[in-house]
């Protein structure tokens, strides 16, 4: 065989290891649609609605199946779970002020996850001031057929430690 031979039969296989190989890194990548739709997603639409106590709205934000993971309490499952459990909790809450900031956005097809940030101040019944909370999140989202974005998972915590837990009685 000559060197000529050696180097077209060495290219050729490259080539076709290249072509099974599949796509490279960064194919199928979130266009830019789908990011803007998730931070519209996030920093708008759940703000809009959890600002007018639309529950029913901030709810069909999650798939059917949505698993939503607040601090200090069970899971909830699914989207009648999430707007039971927002109306029962944010329902007797004057929500004053909402922010969230998508910080992260990335993933590949029709799975994408957001990092982000919140800020919460509310009016509690029987409470004189206001309470605000800060906090982050984590949350995984599936494209729906329609190119909608709708929360899959989702889990938040505040950035300050809990009340301390009362001591036990002597």
């Amino acid at each position: 065989m000559t060197a000529r031979s050696v180097l077209v039969a060495a290219l050729a296989s490259v080539l076709a290891g290249a072509a099974c190989a599949g796509p490279g890194p960064g194919a199928d990548r979130l266009s830019e649609e789908d990011v803007a739709a998730i931070n519209d997603l996030a920093e708008r639409r759940m703000v809009e609605a959890l600002l007018a106590e639309d529950f029913a709205a901030f709810a069909a934000l999650f798939t059917e199946d949505a698993v939503r993971m607040p601090p200090n309490e069970p899971l909830h499952e699914g989207r009648a779970a999430i707007e039971a459990w927002t109306t029962s909790n944010w329902g007797p809450l004057t929500t004053t002020e909402f922010t969230q900031r998508a910080l992260e956005i990335d993933g590949r097809g029709d799975l994408a996850y957001m990092r982000g940030a919140y800020s919460a101040t509310v009016e509690v019944p029987g409470v004189p001031e206001p309470i605000t909370e800060d906090g982050k999140m984590l949350a995984i989202l599936r494209k729906q057929p329609d190119g909608s974005w709708l929360v899959s998972r989702a889990i938040y915590n505040a950035d300050a430690p809990p009340p301390p837990m009362p001591s036990p009685a002597e």
